[in-house]
């Protein structure tokens, strides 16, 4: 059974006390969101996932999406609950007021989006990739394409899709062959294929503006010969309304294993007219801005779909009664206890809470650096924030996506057979989670540029905007007291991620093959350290908090109880994932090609 309530305790502990004094300090041009008014939202944001978005979310699924002549067909309900969407103002949500939005905090707006993710992951799809684009456009392109398409994109009156993968070329974005040919008046022509493109093609808005990455007649090879072009399926009229029909189409939809309600489209653009946004050949740079949000978005889902699945595993495991207690009959008056008492279904209960509420946490501390990067008076504080976001990215993508599929495997798992069907509605996360981990790049992908790109930039540079506050907090809270266990657990864990960090550095300088090796196992060593500090940070205001005698006990009291298991059970992990990044590549590539 789908069952989600918005964690909304939990939320505010991340929003208002958690991270107050992350370093980015406070941020005038945020000062009028007050609690108050975000608590508002937030619980507005929770009754429409709950009582909108959740009952179409099994429908979704096993309707579908339908392709008829070129003509894309959203699920029953889908058009409607997006009309209520845009016309109360979701999808204006944290973008520019200069736009028509509301500005909001990302902050805020990153837990909006893990209520529409938990409770409509296929949904949730259709508004998050036009605002991908917003912010590709918002920043690189002209003002008159600003003037065009941003009020009506901002309002989800019109929506917006990356068109990036070909059937030749994924991650390998220097192969693609689309064409854009200059047509002598300020525009080009633009031609080609793309396959993969969610929101491609649907029902839900009046126009569909796409962002295509395309070759100029004159480009160098590979990716320095990528320019960005803003492809609307109809051209705008003069009086902003959709005009004729722009030479694009979509000749099939994809039969995916999960988001089945989210079209994933293949396009084709025939001499469809373009614009370019920013510098020629310089269409990878304004893309990336798409890319980051995007892959900062997917990994929100991931934490949607981790914290719907635990919701779901709980109201069973208090439901199903099964077997007695190891320790004796917990519920002597039943036939027999509710399987929430055997230990390992409370060990995967335990996993998937701490999973949830560790990434729930880190991902709050991103979108405080993402507003002051965006909104901090101090040039200081936005530069380094910027380089937290930079460093974090890859982490987030792949980390939360990775534990968001291992919570919708570890519900089915709870459920037993009943979870391998589709009438108890768990099936579905695992289906819909399997794809977070694979589009925006490969998790693997992601682990190549933390270790490839990331650690290496500017001196190291980035990797101080995270070094440095999880050091100054070990230093500062060491020593005897309750907490001692906890904070030699994490000195101890992040002794080892400072180790990794030198091996791989070591070691890729001569052979980028040992980096490359190292990478996977890197980025989930960096991640189970992330969290770390976030349960450790958390431990300490939830019991200064009881110390205070704070009215919420239950609250803090499991805060703690949580963040204990993690440290206990889970954090551990750091130690053989050191090990195998130490071992190096020898053994992982010693057989020849044509051995395996």
């Amino acid at each position: 059974m789908q069952v989600y309530e918005a964690p909304l305790r939990d939320m505010r502990f991340v929003l208002e006390e958690l991270w107050h004094d992350d370093g980015f300090g406070d941020i005038p041009a945020l000062k009028e969101f007050d609690s108050d008014l975000m608590n508002a939202v937030l619980e507005q944001a929770a009754k429409f996932s709950q009582e909108v978005l959740l009952p179409l979310n099994r429908s979704g699924d096993e309707e579908g999406c339908h392709h008829e002549n070129g003509v894309v067909r959203t699920p029953a309900g889908f058009k409607e609950a997006y009309d209520q969407f845009t016309q109360d103002g979701w999808a204006a949500l944290s973008s520019d007021p200069e736009w028509g939005g509301q500005g909001l905090p990302e902050r805020l707006s990153k837990l909006v989006e893990e209520m529409t993710c938990s409770t409509n992951l296929s949904f949730g799809m259709y508004p998050g990739l036009t605002h991908g684009g917003v912010g590709a456009i918002a920043k690189h392109a002209t003002d008159d394409l600003k003037n065009t398409y941003l009020p009506k994109m901002v309002s989800g009156e019109w929506s917006g899709t990356m068109c990036l993968t070909e059937p030749h070329c994924g991650t390998d974005l220097g192969l693609l062959r689309t064409r854009a040919v200059p047509a002598g008046d300020g525009t080009y022509k633009v031609s080609g294929s793309k396959i993969f493109i969610s929101a491609g093609e649907h029902d839900l808005t009046d126009n569909i503006i796409h962002l295509v990455l395309a070759r100029l007649p004159d480009a160098p090879e590979g990716v320095k010969g990528i320019s960005l072009f803003v492809v609307p399926k109809y051209i705008p009229k003069d009086d902003g309304t959709p005009g004729p029909s722009n030479g694009v189409s979509c000749p099939a939809i994809e039969h995916k294993m999960g988001i089945k309600a989210s079209a994933t489209c293949q396009m084709l653009f025939e001499e469809s007219t373009g614009w370019l946004v920013g510098e020629p050949n310089k269409g990878m740079a304004a893309m990336f801005t798409m890319m980051n949000n995007a892959r900062l978005g997917v990994g929100i889902q991931g934490l949607g779909i981790g914290e719907a699945a635990y919701q779901s595993a709980v109201w069973y495991a208090k439901d199903r009664v099964q077997g007695r207690s190891l320790a004796g009959p917990k519920y002597p008056d039943q036939a027999a206890d509710p399987i929430i008492v055997h230990p390992d279904v409370r060990r995967m209960l335990m996993t998937m809470r701490a999973n949830n509420e560790g990434c729930r946490a880190l991902g709050a501390w991103v979108a405080r650096a993402l507003d002051a990067e965006k909104h901090a008076d101090d040039p200081e504080v936005r530069k380094r924030a910027e380089d937290f976001v930079a460093l974090m990215t890859p982490i987030v993508k792949a980390l939360f996506t990775d534990l968001g599929h291992e919570n919708a495997n570890l519900a089915i798992q709870i459920y037993g057979g009943h979870g391998y069907i589709r009438e108890s509605g768990v099936e579905q996360y695992a289906r819909d989670a399997r794809i977070a981990m694979l589009y925006e790049g490969t998790n693997g992908i992601q682990a190549l540029d933390l270790v490839g790109r990331k650690l290496g930039a500017h001196m190291g540079r980035y990797l101080k905007s995270f070094f440095h506050p999880v050091s100054d907090f070990i230093e500062a809270n060491k020593g005897e007291g309750p907490m001692k266990p906890m904070i030699d657990g994490l000195e101890k864990a992040f002794g080892a991620l400072q180790l990794s960090t030198a091996t791989i550095a070591q070691k890729g300088m001569a052979d980028p093959g040992e980096a490359g090796a190292a990478a996977t196992e890197y980025l989930r060593l960096f991640g189970l350290v992330a969290m770390g500090y976030c349960f450790a940070r958390s431990t300490l205001i939830s019991g200064m908090k009881l110390a205070f005698g704070a009215e919420d006990k239950a609250f803090y009291n499991a805060k703690i109880k949580t963040a204990t298991f993690y440290f206990e059970r889970i954090l551990p992990q750091v130690s053989a994932h050191f090990l195998a990044i130490k071992a190096g590549k020898k053994s992982m590539m010693a057989l020849a090609d044509d051995a395996f």
